[in-house]
């Protein structure tokens, strides 16, 4: 009798046993096949947004456990305000255009700063006007509310040189560069490689560019604050394979160029030298802009006066950008080249 207990009791043992080794196979398997969020990440032709192009193109994402879908955008308003009204996960998107964006039921949060224009953005003046305060009285072309209205309020400030003392005609870069040409204004905002190019045609000089201050033009990566919450590991994953991008920038760049220049169907050079113009977003310019008191939160002030100070632009700035570190300093702590 005791021993058919015995051997009952094995049984059930054996049996117990079976069943949890069955679970736990079960349970990985199903972890294993989970689907994978696929982060939606708005973003322009600007060439600091381009190195996740790279990133993509090399399986960064992959190699860090996310999926990522890059969607184009002509306008920054439409790519910032679909990721704010939660139709895509994020945005590359310059500081300025997310000050900006329409209000909604959530607000935009910087979680990274992708890079800072110094030397990519600036102002071309025809012969004769050799420096910003030469342009007190004259006609400038840029496009109100836009960041090459931001260049030239900073570009005044400076020099010294009141807004008011300027005529602005409110037209786009490209129709700037040809009213600039012939004769009917005498400086136009201009970004590379338009600047200089534009310098040459004309005769004229390059009287200002962003590498001559601190710039404002500073393009960072938002999402909202809703996303921010429900997807804090994607997110951060995400910040890992851009340092992984960056390292790469900095110690393969010929295959970093020329994978992007093969993506947007330029020539390797033209990528290069355009990426030359930046301060590129790595670990050490994002822990100045995002430490207690950075750079991110007083440029955003100054941002908002300026424009304030010059309110031909008719746009409601917002003061409810958040600058959150969270994702940033949990990739910091864990990246490694």
């Amino acid at each position: 009798m005791i021993t058919q207990f015995s051997q009952a009791n094995k049984r059930l043992r054996r049996f117990l046993l079976l069943m949890s080794m069955s679970i736990i196979i079960l349970t990985n398997s199903c972890s294993q096949f989970q689907e994978v969020k696929t982060l939606r990440v708005g973003m322009n032709s600007w060439p600091g947004y381009a190195i996740a192009l790279y990133a993509n193109d090399a399986k960064l994402f992959e190699k860090r456990g996310i999926k990522v879908e890059l969607i184009h955008f002509n306008n920054q308003q439409d790519n910032i305000r679909a990721t704010i009204r939660g139709s895509q996960d994020m945005s590359f998107v310059p500081l300025w255009e997310v000050m900006q964006v329409d209000p909604s039921n959530d607000k935009p949060v910087i979680v990274l700063v992708a890079d800072i224009s110094a030397g990519s953005d600036g102002i071309v003046s025809r012969l004769g006007i050799e420096s910003i305060k030469d342009l007190k009285g004259k006609k400038i072309s840029v496009k109100l509310g836009t960041v090459p209205h931001l260049v030239l309020l900073e570009a005044l400030k400076s020099a010294q040189v009141n807004p008011s003392d300027v005529t602005i005609q409110d037209v786009s870069n490209e129709r700037g560069a040809e009213l600039l040409k012939s004769g009917e204004i005498d400086a136009a905002v201009l970004w590379e490689p338009s600047l200089s190019k534009t310098a040459k045609e004309i005769g004229g000089k390059v009287i200002f560019t962003t590498k001559d201050v601190d710039s404002l033009v500073i393009d960072s990566l938002v999402t909202g604050a809703n996303t921010l919450k429900s997807n804090k590991r994607e997110l951060t994953q995400f910040i890992l394979a851009w340092f992984d991008a960056i390292y790469a920038v900095e110690t393969i760049p010929d295959k970093v160029f020329e994978s992007i220049a093969k993506q947007t169907k330029q020539p390797k050079e033209t990528v290069a030298k355009d990426y030359e113009g930046l301060k590129k977003g790595d670990i050490p310019m994002n822990q100045r802009m995002f430490g207690v008191n950075g750079r991110l939160q007083e440029a955003t002030r100054e941002s908002a006066k300026l424009l304030r100070e010059d309110l031909r632009h008719g746009r409601l700035i917002r003061d409810d950008i958040e600058i959150n570190s969270d994702v940033l300093l949990a990739a910091i702590k864990n990246w490694q080249p």
